[in-house]
């Protein structure tokens, strides 16, 4: 599910904002960006992020504001130095007149290092992040509840649908037995007329009872009704539902499949595909949800 969440504190005069923002993914992903000088909170804001988000991709961003340059980082004097002589060494021994840019030295790997806060401080750094964090995480989880009632209303839409399928699928599958008996003694009867053979009732509603064996669908239109009520019971329940919910639809799709194979009915395969549109809907619906 898509959101975003904001928020800034202040420790040891220094300003700290954290951005949240989370997109659509059926499994969870965080991507953190810190400062060099608090890096060593990422495992902590992992673990606040994992607390209340399970699914979706979190991109988490700590920017600091109002601080000073000594705060951030440290120049290396002896290594620099020592680069500088030997510059000017090889310069010496090789004739070279070039000045020295040191603009380009602080590139070199090790002369500029983050400042790292004694222990003290970085508890305090710690607490302040991880609080603005958890605040942030409550305006991102606020947006994701308003998207949330949207999902659901529109599967309830989709499964209030799918159940007048359902109803008739079963009130069709009732007379369909009924209309093949009736062809298949029709069709016998113009088949045996020349013939002048009478029509045995017993062979046919032998062949009828054979037809209603094999296209029978009640099991599997029972058990789809059973999905759906699980389907509508999980998503008024409060916690985590996504999950539940995607294993739900898998299963509501195989039945609507296996319906679909075996009714011997055009007007029973037509609602299984108004069926199947709708449940690939809710796959597709049920991936954002958390």
């Amino acid at each position: 599910m898509t959101g975003y969440g904001e928020a800034e504190g202040e420790a040891n005069g220094v300003c700290y904002a954290v951005e949240i923002k989370t997109l659509n993914n059926r499994y969870f992903r965080s991507i953190i960006k810190l400062p060099d000088v608090v890096a060593f909170l990422e495992e902590d804001i992992e673990k606040v992020l994992r607390e209340s988000l399970s699914r979706g991709t979190v991109n988490y961003v700590l920017r600091l504001k109002n601080v000073s340059a000594n705060v951030l980082f440290d120049i290396d004097e002896n290594t620099l130095r020592a680069v500088i002589e030997k510059l000017g060494h090889i310069s010496s021994s090789a004739g070279i007149k070039e000045t020295i840019d040191i603009a380009s030295l602080l590139s070199l790997p090790g002369i500029i290092r983050p400042v790292l806060p004694d222990k003290k401080v970085a508890g305090q750094i710690k607490k302040k992040v991880l609080d603005i964090s958890r605040e942030a995480i409550d305006k991102l989880m606020q947006m994701r509840a308003a998207e949330g009632a949207v999902l659901e209303a529109d599967l309830k839409k989709h499964c209030k649908a799918i159940k007048q399928d359902i109803e008739r699928v079963q009130a069709r599958s009732e007379v369909v037995l009924k209309i093949y008996a009736k062809k298949l003694k029709k069709r016998v009867g113009e088949l045996l007329l020349d013939a002048k053979l009478k029509c045995d009732d017993e062979t046919v509603a032998r062949e009828a009872a054979v037809f209603a064996d094999r296209s029978d669908i009640s099991e599997e239109v029972a058990r789809l009704d059973s999905h759906l009520q699980q389907l509508l019971s999980v998503c008024q329940a409060k916690g985590q539902a996504g999950r539940r919910l995607e294993f739900i639809s898998q299963e509501m799709l195989r039945e609507a499949n296996t319906i679909a194979s075996k009714a011997a009915d055009t007007e029973i395969t037509r609602l299984v595909v108004d069926m199947k549109c709708r449940i690939d809907r809710i796959k597709e619906q049920v991936q954002n949800v958390e």
